[in-house]
């Protein structure tokens, strides 16, 4: 049975799904539309909170670790796919929960992009990122998330999830131009995109390894000075 934290949920997730829909179809209004899935992330964010009242010590450490995240991407700009940004983001969703994590990755995305460069990518990159957060906190208290090798095989697995999401907006955006999908373009579009996607999960497994243990601890110690956030 769906509790109403899972209900206000899921309705939020699938008006994200909605959002990205639309910024397919209305390419123009990209940024609003970017803006709209933060504030869906904020949402999402205060669900997580339903039980308790957010102290404002615990706003600032996501603000900062969000800006960690964005500032991260940006020296590994020139290297493809090599994306210290999700490793952060699987880190505090993994110590802060899954709302934390989600809104963690989805300013990290809107940040960086300040930088980088906006677009119709925009919103598809938040709820990407924001997803890789979002599953880590859902699935921090499982086994498979307690051993290294546990969450090496999830950073592998975004690695990849995140190349498909991206390329979902791909594929989408090219079918709305008025071109043709048939197998061998689907099939070519995702074997382009394959080495990028190794790429991302190999640093995903890099990151992990030399820093995940020491990140742990460290986010934990704040965890327990600044009070629980999930």
């Amino acid at each position: 049975m769906l509790t109403k934290q899972k209900l206000v949920t899921f309705s939020l997730l699938s008006l994200l799904g909605a959002l990205l829909l639309l910024s397919v179809w209305w390419e123009d209004y990209y940024l609003y539309l970017s803006l709209g899935v933060a504030l869906t992330a904020i949402l999402l964010l205060v669900t997580r909170f339903e039980r308790r009242q957010i102290e404002a010590r615990e706003l600032v450490l996501l603000a900062v670790l969000a800006a960690i995240a964005t500032v991260s991407r940006v020296p590994f700009a020139s290297i493809p796919s090599v994306q210290p940004t999700t490793f952060i983001i699987m880190m505090a969703g993994l110590v802060f929960g899954a709302g934390s994590g989600f809104i963690i990755g989805a300013v990290a995305a809107l940040a960086s992009n300040m930088i980088l460069g906006q677009g119709p990518w925009t919103p598809w990159q938040m709820v990407a990122w924001g997803l890789v957060g979002f599953s880590a906190g859902l699935l921090r208290k499982r086994k498979i998330m307690q051993v290294t090798w546990g969450r090496i095989l999830f950073g592998i697995a975004w690695g990849f999830l995140f190349g498909a999401i991206m390329n979902l907006w791909g594929l989408l955006a090219f079918t709305q131009s008025g071109s043709e999908l048939d197998t061998n373009i689907l099939l070519s579009y995702f074997a382009g995109s394959a080495l990028f996607d190794i790429m991302h999960s190999v640093s995903n497994v890099i990151f992990l390894l030399v820093f995940g243990g020491v990140w742990i601890k460290i986010l934990t110690r704040f965890k327990r000075k600044y009070g629980l956030l999930e």
